[in-house]
């Protein structure tokens, strides 16, 4: 009757029950068991900026025109590239086209280029719009005194491009969530190294950093480096969890020991990850981190209650005691014991509700 192991199959699974629930009222929507035990061991936190770090609503700060071409010139035919793009630096450009009152006009032979922009062609023209990668792609060159000027200030440029010249470039301005800065401070205090990882503009993306607080920036990265790049940071011995929300963070959130979506990004993103914070919610992956933190100190708690009446009571059981003492255990006694064991666990891990994190 004492052997009974009742609370061990208990220990464990109704820790992470009482945990998953405790996430859900937080706002932090947990996919799998595993997920929540593998997140205590991070200690790498790879951000995306925009959308993660950022609020993702970009809005246009300047227009430089190139070449005899108007500013009007440079937002019509940016206007009309973007509105095939599902970028979020896109949604900017077509509200200040917006607000201008530009019309749309129609792109033929439309194509992505992969981490660096786009390409199409209007009224017979090729244009190329994108970033830095682009453009020096296509071997032109610009100004990079003022260029670095705006990009200090952690403005993201947007060029436009013919084969033959930079038409002009677009600034685009995306302001730090609130909660950023706190949360990164936080996962500072939990011991947690953070990253930035990004394919925006290098010198734009230190800006951001810096403001945030965030110990390492890699910047200017397609989507294959950027999983490339977690691969590297687990090669260090390092347990990551990436967070992130566009459809070119999926393979680095598949890659990630846990992936985190935020709820405002991409259903590819979502889908990805392990876990997603509802409202996009920088503050709730510090909360998601000391909530598993909490969930395995309780399951280790659990399987202390788990097994102290065994270890205790089956010596006594097997009469040990008996030559010398005349001790037994009755099986009594014994019910209650193991009973005892399964409220003990049950009710250590509803105390994980009461846990402010």
């Amino acid at each position: 009757v004492i052997a009974c192991p009742c609370a061990l199959g208990l220990a464990t699974p109704i820790a992470v029950i009482v945990g998953v629930g405790k996430g859900a009222q937080e706002g932090i929507l947990i996919k799998d068991a595993a997920t929540l035990q593998k997140l205590h061991k991070v200690d790498t936190v790879v951000l995306d900026k925009t959308g993660t770090i950022t609020k993702g609503k970009p809005e246009v700060v300047e227009v430089a025109a190139l070449g005899g071409a108007s500013e009007e010139d440079v937002i019509r035919i940016l206007a009309a590239l973007e509105s095939k793009s599902e970028h979020p630096l896109a949604t900017a450009i077509l509200a200040y086209a917006k607000e201008r009152s530009v019309g749309l006009e129609a792109v033929a032979d439309f194509k992505a280029i992969e981490g660096k922009g786009l390409q199409g062609v209007l009224g017979g023209t090729q244009y190329f719009a994108g970033n830095m990668k682009l453009v020096t792609g296509l071997g032109l060159s610009i100004d990079e005194v003022s260029f670095a000027e705006k990009t200090s200030k952690g403005w993201t440029p947007i060029m436009l491009a013919t084969k033959d010249a930079v038409v002009g470039t677009v600034f685009v301005a995306d302001s730090l969530k609130p909660e950023s800065v706190m949360a990164i401070k936080q996962l500072h205090k939990l011991g947690i190294r953070v990253v930035m990882l990004t394919g925006d503009d290098r010198r734009a993306a230190e800006a951001i950093a810096k403001e945030a607080g965030i110990d390492t920036v890699v910047a200017e990265v397609l989507p294959d480096e950027k999983l490339n790049k977690i691969k590297e940071i687990q090669a260090e011995g390092k347990v990551v969890a990436m967070a992130g929300d566009g459809v070119n963070d999926a393979p680095a959130l598949a890659q990630a020991d846990v992936g985190i979506a935020m709820s405002t990004g991409t259903d590819v993103a979502i889908e990805t990850a392990g876990i997603t914070l509802l409202n996009g919610d920088m503050g709730k992956l510090v909360k998601a981190i000391r909530l598993s933190r909490v969930t395995m100190t309780g399951i280790k708690q659990n399987l202390f209650w788990a097994f102290i009446y065994n270890l205790i009571g089956i010596p006594i059981a097997a009469g040990i005691f008996y030559p010398f003492t005349g001790w037994l255990l009755s099986p009594v006694v014994a019910g209650l014991a193991m009973a005892f064991s399964s409220v003990s666990v049950v009710f250590n891990s509803l105390r994980l509700k009461a846990v402010k994190l």
